[in-house]
């Protein structure tokens, strides 16, 4: 199937996506050469704020009417390919990125990292580095960005981080992550080696790749590759295990970014796996399926059994991404819709409750719940923001991860019936259970020691209401009204569906005749028929 290709010029009247990324580097650039913090903080307020403009720029030209890859721009150079572009699949996870980096600086402003250059630097460089790996449409060019990744996390959790192992916990990320990575790699090579032939050149072009993908060789060994390297970066069970020890012991503002950093799996499947090898795809869908219902429940049921708020929203995070791999793995217009959707809800409101831990973090000096409790009268604000992003990850109606998942369940029954819908209805119920068990344990209830240790008294500051209300507001308006995100998605999600013809074709119920009775093949019909 050929894919329309609109060149930046048609719609931006500059080139826009390599713009978003080098505005972010260049201002991590002029942080790391300022002599003074203030200075520092100015030139990340910068540039994350002009990168936010742009990318409400971005969404405003984008054609969404236009199924296809869109601002596209892509240089030849030294016989190296560049090419970049955004679609359905990744246009929402841009300003998503550039919204929550602005957010967290403004966190920082309330943190003791306020005056610590090389802590906002890297806040820029993460940012840097997402936009240029959701926008990239070369294989090895999304592969660089992902290894440019390991820098600026592993230098804040060391640098900023709250716990007490963070070495420890720096070279267990690298294990898994270098893991995948060098799988990932290798699905890639073989995916551009495999189509080297008389007629075709080495090339890591994924337009390139997508339109030549009939002549493959060894689908299954790259599908293997491929998707066990992305389950370890989204995470998926049983390839966890880094995330809970990194967020008990990284630092929230970097933890912010790192929710849309962990939507790049689920981005890498739908971009790199569903259109290269959807045969293979459609064969392992069982698969996959059974590790998301696991995932699902063992991510639940390990919730409820935290004490540590930050290893508590770790392991929600690993039960919504079971969540949205088996509606990906539906193979139809609903299941993706509602996957991209609901990536994005979810990388918002587990920010909102980041948001909100980190600031009572920073006042007791505690992420313990038996440590917490009573806080609802003094930290109102924070309250509010943990649980209006808690009902947003409970897809309660209002929020986007109603319609999302709404979506997501019907392509699923549509694809694998009522059973596996009704046991992701039951994994919802179990999210619900331990989100508002943690709101209660740290808000309502009374703290089980009689003398708390630390100084929990309320800071009125202007920053944390800033933050509440962008949030509450973002979740509650495209819950609202989630029409305009859909349209963006809509046409990209549909045309993947129309790959494979046995999952994503939607059959109609009735049949399309008033009267009940079976229609007859027309002669012009027929003939036609006879024709073929």
């Amino acid at each position: 199937m050929d894919i329309t290709v609109t060149p930046w010029s048609v719609s931006a009247a500059f080139p826009l996506l390599t713009t978003l990324t080098l505005v972010p580097l260049a201002a991590m650039i002029a942080i790391l050469f300022s002599r003074s913090s203030t200075v520092a903080l100015r030139f990340g307020f910068a540039g994350a704020s002009l990168t936010l403009l742009l990318s409400v720029y971005l969404l405003t030209v984008f054609d969404s009417a236009t199924p296809g890859i869109h601002l596209v721009e892509h240089v030849h150079f030294a016989g190296l390919s560049y090419r970049v572009g955004v679609d359905g699949t990744n246009i929402l996870f841009i300003p998503l990125t550039a919204v929550l980096t602005l957010l967290a600086l403004i966190y920082t402003l309330i943190t003791r990292h306020v005056t610590d250059r090389l802590f906002i630097a890297c806040l820029l460089g993460y940012e840097t580095v997402l936009i240029g790996a959701f926008a990239a449409l070369n294989v090895m060019q999304f592969w660089l960005w992902c290894v440019l990744e390991l820098i600026p996390v592993a230098l804040l959790t060391i640098h900023a981080g709250t716990g007490q192992n963070r070495r420890w916990v720096v070279v267990r990320l690298l294990q898994y992550w270098v893991s995948g990575l060098l799988m990932t790699l290798a699905g890639f090579l073989l995916l551009a080696f495999g189509l080297i032939d008389a007629e075709h050149a080495l090339t890591f072009d994924w337009l390139t790749l997508k339109q030549n993908n009939a002549y493959l060789h060894d689908e299954v060994l790259i599908f293997i590759l491929l998707f066990f390297g992305f389950a370890i970066r989204m995470p998926l069970f049983p390839f966890h295990g880094w995330l809970p020890v990194l967020a008990e012991q990284g630092t929230v503002a970097s933890a912010v970014i790192f929710l849309v950093g962990l939507k790049l799996g689920i981005y890498a499947v739908i971009r790199f796996i569903l259109p290269m090898v959807p045969g293979v795809a459609e064969q392992w869908a069982g698969f996959v399926v059974t590790l998301g219902l696991i995932s699902i429940f063992y991510g639940a049921l390990l919730a409820l059994m935290q004490i540590n708020i930050r290893r508590l929203l770790a392991f929600a995070v690993i039960s919504q991404t079971g969540m949205l791999v088996i509606g990906t793995f539906c193979f139809n217009e609903n299941g993706l819709e509602g996957s991209l959707l609901l990536s994005v809800a979810y990388g918002l409101a587990m920010a909102g409750m980041l948001f909100s831990v980190g600031l009572i973090y920073e006042r007791c000096r505690t992420a313990y719940l038996p440590r917490l409790g009573g806080l609802f009268d003094t930290n109102g604000t924070l309250a509010l923001l943990f649980l209006i992003s808690a009902l947003s990850t409970m897809v309660m109606p209002g929020t986007p991860g109603f319609d999302a998942a709404h979506l997501l369940v019907e392509g699923i029954i549509e694809e694998d019936g009522w059973l596996l819908a009704i046991a992701i209805l039951v994994g919802n119920v179990m999210s619900a259970a331990f989100l508002l068990w943690a709101f209660q344990r740290i808000f309502m209830a009374n703290p089980k020691r009689a003398k708390q240790p630390y100084n929990c008294a309320h800071h009125p500051v202007w920053k944390e209401r800033f933050i509440t209300v962008v949030i509450c507001l973002l979740l509650i308006g495209t819950g609202f009204y989630t029409t305009p995100w859909l349209n963006f998605i809509d046409q990209d999600a549909a045309a993947i569906g129309k790959q494979f013809p046995m999952h994503g074709a939607q059959i109609p119920l009735n049949p399309p005749f008033s009267n009940g009775e079976v229609s007859q093949p027309s002669d012009a019909d027929t003939k036609d028929d006879q024709h073929e």
